[in-house]
């Protein structure tokens, strides 16, 4: 039987770590055919990864073909996954999405505040033609999106496109469970966590190890700092024994931008004065990145792309794929529909949950009400995000506005002004519905 993934956005620097993946689990995840696909502008890249990943593919004895193309639609033809990484308007998008919001004193960050604001308002358009085709030409797919911002993605797609088989993914609730495996010195398979929230703004509220609560445990040696669970993009800055006692819960790392908003705004603004903004830091990384990816005896993926940032995405992706092939069941955490999962919150709204994996896809666990300390802001999060879908879908000034002054990271009205007005016309060629 033929297994084909689709992999768009195929390009980009993080393919050789996805490529990796099925490579470890062809025995269980018996993949045949993988096809790469990007735009024009990626042609280049898209040539070099393709070469790299069909090295290692050969390196594996794997019995994988791979291509990759230009022509979307033609490589949709058969396809049972597909997946998408997709920087619209690449690192030079990113660098205005930080730059401009720094220039006014505000956080800028690629999935958070304003930037992340003009990140889904590029995006989601694109996602949702993209989910046009996949229902047209590959109606039983499954499509397994790791775009950022994901949360907001994924819920502009399973809420308005055509296509209802959709599933977000995102590394830091894998960086979690990996990283508090380490601190508690046990294998990764013995944690688990209970989510509640959204991505990007998720908490662990519980964690187990071999099936015995360790809380407290955990919560202490983040109190002491023996352990971090941040990605290569985001400094850890720690966090008091006074926040984490009255959490109660286990923070992500993008809580910094919203509970120790002054603190990352100084070091954002002194990196930026250094170094750039973290798109120039990546710009460098990439650039190494593909200088290894063209040497002609590179067979392995190499350990720099450790420090891309996004380490954990295509195993957290790759192994939602296995199980949803294999109905295996296994709880995994995902981005999909709340269905009651928090009362607190819209049905309809797209939660990061643990879910059993089948081959229906994610049967999400239920997590009850929101925590006391966090729901006010949680239900706030959630109603911002609803503002920045309508925003992209309606291409108005007006619901652009309201989800800018209404971002935590800005709320103040004349600075949204401002922000809406600089980055809708730095923007303006890959924001089609304002023009």
């Amino acid at each position: 039987m033929s297994l084909k993934v689709v992999i768009i956005g195929g390009g980009s620097s993080y393919t050789p770590e996805i490529i990796e993946g099925f490579i470890k689990r062809h025995r269980h995840f018996p993949v045949s055919a993988i096809t790469l696909v990007d735009i024009v502008a990626g042609k280049e890249k898209l040539e070099i990864v393709g070469q790299f990943a069909r090295r290692m593919i050969r390196k594996s004895g794997a019995p994988i073909e791979l291509e990759w193309t230009l022509d979307r639609q033609e490589a949709l033809i058969d396809a049972d996954f597909v997946t998408t990484q997709i920087r619209v308007g690449g690192l030079s998008a990113r660098e205005k999405d930080e730059r401009i919001p720094l220039s006014h004193g505000v956080i800028g960050q690629e999935t958070n505040g304003a930037g992340g604001i003009f990140k889904a308002l590029r995006t989601i358009p694109v996602l949702m033609e993209i989910c046009h085709d996949i229902q047209k030409i590959c109606p039983n797919a499954w499509l397994i999106n790791f775009t950022n911002p994901a949360g907001i993605v994924t819920e502009a797609l399973l809420k308005y496109s055509p296509h209802k088989k959709v599933i977000g993914v995102c590394n830091i609730p894998f960086n979690m469970k990996n990283s508090v495996a380490e601190m508690m010195n046990c294998p990764a398979n013995d944690i688990q966590i209970e989510f509640v929230g959204m991505n990007h703004f998720v908490f662990g509220k519980r964690v187990w190890m071999s099936g015995k609560e360790v809380t407290g445990q955990v919560l202490q040696k983040l109190i002491h700092q023996e352990g971090d669970y941040s990605p290569a993009n985001i400094v850890s800055l720690g966090w008091s024994k006074e926040f984490l006692q009255a959490l109660g819960m286990l923070p992500n790392p993008y809580h910094q931008y919203y509970f120790q908003g002054a603190a990352v705004l100084e070091k954002d603004l002194q990196a930026y004065r250094e170094n750039g903004t973290r798109a120039e830091v990546v710009r460098k990384v990439e650039k190494e990145l593909f200088i290894q990816y063209r040497k002609e005896e590179l067979n392995e993926k190499p350990k720099e792309l450790e420090n891309r940032g996004g380490a954990y995405y295509s195993d957290a992706a790759c192994s939602l794929m296995e199980s949803i092939y294999n109905n295996t069941g296994d709880i995994q955490t995902v981005n999909t529909m709340n269905n009651g999962c928090i009362p607190d919150l819209p049905n309809d709204a797209v939660i990061e949950v643990n879910a059993v994996i089948t081959r229906d896809g994610p049967q999400p666990l239920t997590v009850g009400p929101l925590p006391p300390s966090v729901k006010g802001i949680i239900q706030q999060m959630k109603a911002f995000e609803e503002l920045v879908i309508r925003a992209a879908r309606s291409g108005e000034y007006t619901h652009v506005y309201q989800a800018m002054v209404m971002n935590p990271l800005v709320q103040n009205e004349g600075v949204a002004r401002q922000l809406v007005d600089e980055l809708l016309e730095a923007h303006k060629e890959f924001l089609p519905q304002f023009n």
